[in-house]
């Protein structure tokens, strides 16, 4: 286990101290917008429905899009802490290891991480429209069977299990506060963020869970 987290640490290392020109290219996979990608099953009334449920309304929106521009110059911070979480949590390593080997994926990680950045400013963004819903369904389906692995080709575990996708709401909104009050907002503000982020990431975990379930059910 030592092995598998000294690799994941020397990953994030590795892309937190790449070129800017690097960090600003399209990650590899990254489908968002495209005709690459399925329309989700999901209507965008039901997705209205759902954020009612959750309480999430437009001041949620306001102080989402405050987020971005405290948030966008430390996207690479913010990964090295996620994946230290991930480094030093052997059931969610298992998902980025090599099914021969067991060893973490290096490139696997690699590319993650760089959607993993867009994805950040995705939430931050908080444009909840077609292309959106559209872009989570799809997300839903590489932590699946259905798309796991396919996007970056690897030879990975087939599934992530669904009960860690929305357990990972606690440490990622947890560990983003911090981020949030670096750039001066007052205290009010960072907690409105804060919330904000909790009921988004909530809000994702649950529709990427549609996959996992029959029709009807979701």
């Amino acid at each position: 286990m030592k092995t598998k987290i000294a690799t994941l640490f020397l990953i994030g290392i590795f892309y937190s101290t790449a070129s800017e020109a690097q960090q600003q290219k399209t990650p590899s996979g990254y489908t968002y917008g495209t005709s690459a990608i399925a329309k989700s099953p999901m209507t965008l009334e039901e997705l209205k429905l759902l954020q009612q449920s959750l309480l999430f309304g437009e001041d949620d929106i306001k102080y989402l899009k405050m987020s971005h521009e405290i948030l966008k110059e430390q996207t690479s911070d913010i990964l090295d802490v996620w994946y230290g979480f991930v480094a030093s949590t052997p059931q969610l390593v298992y998902f980025f290891g090599n099914k021969t080997t067991g060893k973490p994926d290096g490139e696997y990680l690699a590319k993650v991480r760089e959607r993993f950045a867009m994805w950040i400013l995705q939430t931050a963004e908080a444009n909840y429209d077609q292309k959106w819903l559209d872009y989570q369904y799809e997300i839903g389906l590489r932590h699946y069977s259905t798309k796991k692995n396919k996007t970056d080709n690897v030879n990975s575990v087939p599934i992530i299990n669904y009960r860690y996708i929305p357990a990972l709401t606690i440490p990622v909104t947890t560990t983003l506060k911090p981020f949030l009050a670096k750039k001066g907002a007052s205290a009010e503000d960072v907690d409105k963020m804060y919330n904000a982020w909790v009921k988004s990431v909530l809000l994702q975990s649950i529709l990427w869970g549609q996959p996992y379930m029959k029709k009807g059910e979701f």
